[in-house]
C-alpha cells in the first residue's frame, strides 16, 4: 500500500476573511481522501496564532485557543514539520504538503506562502510572486493592463494622501491621485469616472470593504470605509448593465480553463452578505453567453494568469456589459471560496472534474511545481574563495 501524503490543512488566519475560510476548510477537509492523505488541521486564529490538532477547526470555530495545541513552523528547511510550542520535546509534525485555506490577508497576498518557501515544503496555489500581484488589484490592473487585457476605467489614492492632503515632489504612477486636496480628489474621479461608482481597498476579498457610491456624500463615506481595511483605495468605474462572469483556472505552466459561471447576486452588487449570509444569489454553469463569447472570456482568463505569473488555481472573475457585450477584467482570486457550492469547485464539476479529483490535481500540481524548482541551482561556487 503506498505511503500517505502528510499534508497540512491550513485554515482561519489574520484576515477579515477569517469565518469563510473557516467554511472552505470544512469542506476541503470532508472531501479529502483519508486513503491517500494523513490530514494535519493546522488553524490560526485571528490574533494569528497556530493551533494543530484535530479541535484546532472546531476551537477556531467557537472562538477558542489552547496552549496544548499551539505551534510553529520554522523557516527551517531541513526540519519542514510543525513544532509544538509548548511541548519542546514532543515529535514533530513532518509535512510532505500545505494545503493553505486562507482567504485574503496573510494567506493569499504571498506571505505565507514566504514562510513555506523557507521551509522548502510544497505548497498548494500561487507562488510568492503571483501570489502578492493578483491580491493588489491596482498593481493587477497596471500588469493585465499592459498585457492588453482590458479592465474598467479606474482611479487609487493612498490612504496618507486624502488624510494628509500634500504637495508631493514625487510624480504620480499611473491612474493615482496625487492632489492637495480632497475635494480635488473628488473632483477627478467625478470628470474622470463620473458616476456610480465602486470603492474597493485593494487588498482585500470577498467584497469586504467595498461600497458603490452614486455621489459625492456617498463617495467620501466609501473612500473612508475602504481606508479602514487598507492603505490605499481604488475607484473604480460602474459597467452599465453588468454581468459578473467567472472562470475557475488550474496548472501551472499549461493552465486550462473550466467552464465559465455566472453570477446573480441577490443584492445591488455581489457583497460580503449577497456572497455568503442571505443564501439568496444565483450560480449559472454554464454563464448563458454566445459560445463564442465564452471561449473569448476563457482565452482571457488564461491569459490574466499567465501574465500575472499565477500557477495552481485561480478564479477569475470578468465584468461583461450585457448591451455591448465588451469584456472587463475585474479581479484574480488565487484561493478563491472553497466550498462544496462555491464556485470555483462547482465550474470544475461541470467540466468532468469532481471536488476529490479537484482537490488530487491541485496537491499534485504543488508537488510537481516544487520538484522542478529544487532541480534549479541555489548555490554558486566562485574560483576563488575571495569572501574569506
Amino acid at each position: 500500500m503506498a505511503k500517505k501524503i502528510r499534508l497540512g490543512l491550513l485554515f482561519g488566519g489574520r484576515s477579515a476573511e477569517h469565518q469563510v475560510s473557516l467554511v472552505s476548510a470544512t469542506s476541503v477537509m470532508n472531501a479529502l481522501n483519508r486513503d491517500k492523505y494523513e490530514v494535519i488541521p493546522i488553524g490560526i486564529t485571528p490574533q494569528g496564532q497556530w493551533l494543530t490538532g484535530d479541535q484546532s477547526l472546531r476551537f477556531l470555530k467557537e472562538g477558542r485557543t489552547a496552549k496544548d495545541l499551539l505551534s510553529f513552523l520554522p523557516a527551517d528547511p531541513t526540519q519542514k514539520a510543525l513544532l509544538l510550542q509548548n511541548h519542546p520535546h514532543a515529535a514533530p509534525q513532518k509535512l510532505d504538503v500545505v494545503f493553505p485555506v486562507l482567504h485574503g490577508t496573510y494567506g493569499e497576498d504571498g506571505t505565507i506562502q514566504g514562510l513555506f518557501e523557507l521551509a522548502d515544503i510544497p505548497y498548494v496555489g500561487a507562488s510568492v510572486l503571483g501570489s502578492a500581484v493578483a491580491m493588489d488589484k491596482i498593481l493587477q490592473k497596471q500588469i493585465t493592463n499592459q498585457a492588453g487585457i482590458p479592465s474598467v476605467d479606474y482611479l487609487w489614492i493612498k490612504g496618507v494622501d486624502w488624510h494628509n492632503p500634500t504637495e508631493s515632489e514625487q510624480p504620480a504612477i499611473t491612474h493615482q491621485l496625487a492632489r492637495k486636496s480632497r475635494e480635488e480628489v473628488l473632483q477627478a474621479i467625478r470628470e474622470r469616472l463620473g458616476f456610480p461608482v465602486f470603492v474597493k481597498p485593494p487588498n482585500l476579498g470577498s467584497s469586504v470593504g467595498i461600497s458603490k457610491a452614486r455621489d459625492e456624500v456617498e463617495l467620501r463615506e466609501g473612500i473612508e470605509t475602504a481606508l479602514q481595511f487598507d492603505r490605499k483605495v481604488l475607484i473604480e468605474k460602474a459597467v452599465p448593465h453588468a454581468r459578473e462572469i467567472e472562470v475557475a483556472v488550474l496548472g501551472n505552466e499549461h493552465p486550462k480553463a473550466a467552464i465559465p459561471g455566472e453570477v446573480i447576486p441577490s443584492n445591488e452588487f455581489y457583497d460580503y452578505d449577497a456572497k455568503y449570509v442571505d443564501n439568496a444569489s444565483a450560480l449559472k454553469i454554464p454563464a448563458e453567453l454566445e459560445s463564442e463569447l465564452l471561449d473569448f472570456i476563457r482565452s482571457v482568463a488564461i491569459q490574466s494568469v499567465t501574465a500575472v505569473e499565477v500557477e495552481g488555481m485561480a478564479r477569475v472573475d470578468f465584468l461583461v456589459n450585457d448591451e455591448t457585450k465588451d469584456v472587463y477584467l475585474n479581479e484574480i482570486n488565487t484561493i478563491p471560496g472553497f466550498t462544496s457550492i462555491s464556485m470555483y469547485p462547482k465550474m470544475w464539476e461541470a467540466s468532468g472534474l469532481s471536488y476529490p479529483e479537484l482537490l488530487d490535481e491541485l496537491i499534485r500540481l504543488a508537488i510537481d511545481r516544487h520538484e522542478k524548482k529544487r532541480r534549479l541551482k541555489t548555490v554558486y561556487q566562485p574560483k576563488e574563495d575571495w569572501y574569506r
